[in-house]
């Protein structure tokens, strides 16, 4: 008999259950109109898998994960976005805080069925200069950014159709 109140997940429980979670989340979309809030743990998920990174459990730290490899020990915050076809509207990261605690940002883009399509990864540096020249030209919000304007100034690191891109950026050597 088994007296441990919490059993052990093995990663192919994890994957399964990241499976379901898709899939239940698309189709309360398809039926209802509206989203289950889950696309950040998928999205933390599908960013640690794919980049080969330690998630933190700690979410007071102000990052999601930590580099191995090649982004060995950088901090590193995960936002993820799902792009609807019937979506109107710009599609936002969120807020940024420029005084945050992270390194780098990976932000993780989604389809209706709740799938990775594609990884971008930008520097702390290069995310607060454009924070900085936004909030001085106009009166939006501090830390707003959209997905395209994220897009220009990060790099593409992974695809649906490549996995991990094998070119690993280095974005300020001049």
């Amino acid at each position: 008999m088994n007296t441990n109140p919490e059993p052990e997940m093995d990663l192919y429980s994890i994957d399964k259950l990241m499976h379901e979670t898709r899939h239940l989340a698309a189709k309360y979309r398809q039926t209802t109109g509206s989203t289950l809030p889950v696309t950040g743990e998928i999205a933390r998920y599908d960013v640690a898998k794919a980049l080969n990174l330690q998630l933190s459990d700690d979410q007071t730290l102000g990052y999601d994960a930590i580099g191995l490899d090649e982004r060995d020990g950088l901090r590193i915050l995960i936002k993820g976005r799902v792009l609807f076809e019937d979506s109107r509207s710009t599609p936002r990261i969120g807020q940024l805080k420029p005084d945050g605690r992270w390194d780098n940002v990976v932000l993780i883009l989604f389809d209706d069925a709740y799938e990775a399509v594609e990884m971008y990864e930008a520097t702390h540096n290069d995310i607060e200069s454009v924070l900085k020249t936004k909030s001085e030209s106009s009166n939006k919000k501090r830390g707003a950014m959209s997905i395209a304007q994220f897009k220009i100034i990060a790099q593409l690191v992974w695809t649906q159709e490549n996995g991990q891109e094998s070119e690993i950026w280095d974005n300020h050597s001049n």
